[in-house]
């Protein structure tokens, strides 16, 4: 199962109930059950019941009780490997914005990425270091009871499942901990988390080809234990689905830590002062016309309401202006256009990088009112030159 974590993302727009079914917040952070989760515990079911008809025949339909016992207790182990990231990110003052099961295991979803490659292999290594100490405290209770009966059965189950899990994710490729354990190590060697990042990036591609020919070859060859009579027919159809899934998975994170790596790069060039446009002040009663006029005389793309003494209160906004027709324009005060200024609208214009896009997504707006410290207008931001500059930053040739 994969454990594709997600580190210094801006983590625009996943902040939101989608995530799924909120089973609770440890330690403060909320967990979500996708509703992808409830097709594998269903086929988790189905599979380890046939197992177990092999193993204790007498079960009869019970089996399929305790194949779903198994699959919910596999997936509480897996939240213990989240949990174990979670709790070294907050440990590392890392804000966590939730933990999500999902289809092939689980998202930490770590907002900001560790200051130093030490504490970037810590992070990703607890994960697998719990896994491990999950199988075995199972395989210890596994040895305490007769292997011939129920507990037995599945205490060697979660053994096996959870030292797969470890296994699987210390690979060394991106997305998985491994990747990121390699990324560190490459990180201090060169003291360039890029070159890093870009290493670990492209061994998780070729991690995902060799999964993507080598699984179905393994199952095909008898090599993971399958009984050459087994295989064949719907299995083989079986295994080849599994392994494009998994291949794309591993594909997708490896790319998707390659373009946030990229942005984190070009952060610092996201500059609330350079994205500015330049606005003038109107009082309220001024006509939209007039306003424009006054305006392109200036050489300003922007219009900011302000009162008596000067002080602003309001921005027009620049969808209300284009849907006003020429001719209705001199008609039209400003102020029927206008978007009453918050707090969280006004903005430094000292702001950069990541501070200026956590204001942003803090107080979601269309335009923000930018000041200069000493309060003075200083212009209009714009969401949307703030994305045309996203997608130019995302849109640079690949390393």
């Amino acid at each position: 199962m994969a454990d594709t974590d997600e580190t210094g993302e801006p983590s625009r727009g996943r902040s939101g109930p989608g995530g799924g079914l909120l089973m609770g917040r440890p330690f403060g952070v909320p967990v979500y059950v996708s509703p992808s989760w409830f097709l594998v515990a269903a086929l988790i079911t189905w599979v380890f019941g046939d197992q177990l008809d092999r193993v204790l025949p007498d079960l009869g339909p019970v089996r399929y009780l305790v194949s779903l016992f198994f699959a919910v207790a596999f997936y509480a182990s897996v939240l213990v490997h989240e949990l174990a990231h979670t709790v070294a990110a907050l440990r590392f003052k890392l804000p966590v914005r939730r933990i999500q099961l999902q289809f092939f295991g689980g998202v930490s979803e770590i907002e900001k990425e560790s200051e130093t490659p030490g504490r970037e292999f810590v992070l990703a290594f607890v994960g697998p270091l719990l896994s491990l100490v999950l199988t075995g405290a199972f395989y210890l209770g596994m040895k305490a009871v007769d292997p011939a009966t129920v507990p037995g059965v599945l205490l060697a189950g979660l053994m096996i499942s959870n030292l797969l899990v470890a296994a699987f994710n210390l690979l060394p490729g991106l997305p998985l901990d491994g990747g990121r354990m390699l990324r560190a190590v490459i990180w201090g060697i060169t003291g360039k988390p890029m070159t890093g990042t870009i290493a670990a990036a492209w061994v998780g591609r070729g991690l995902a080809l060799a999964v993507l020919l080598g699984l179905p070859l393994l199952t095909h060859t008898g090599v993971l234990g399958n009984r050459t009579s087994e295989i064949g027919g719907m299995n083989t159809v079986m295994d080849a689905l599994l392994a494009a899934i998994l291949a794309g998975i591993i594909w997708t994170g490896a790319g998707n830590s390659l373009r946030m790596a990229r942005l984190r790069e070009h952060l610092p060039e996201l500059r609330a002062r350079t994205l500015t446009r330049r606005a003038i002040p109107v009082e309220n009663a001024t006509p939209l016309s007039e306003a424009l006029r006054r305006a392109n005389e200036a050489g300003a793309r922007a219009l900011v309401v302000v009162d008596g003494q000067g002080d602003p209160t309001a921005i027009v906004r620049e969808t209300a202006i284009a849907s006003v027709p020429e001719h209705r324009r001199p008609w039209v005060a400003v102020s029927t256009l206008a978007q009453d200024l918050t707090d969280g609208m006004k903005v430094s214009a000292d702001l950069t990088g990541e501070e200026l896009l956590d204001h942003l997504r803090a107080t979601p707006a269309t335009e923000y009112l930018v000041l200069e410290p000493t309060g003075t207008i200083y212009g209009v931001l714009s969401t949307l030159d703030v994305e045309k500059a996203f997608v130019k930053a995302m849109a640079r040739p690949q390393s």
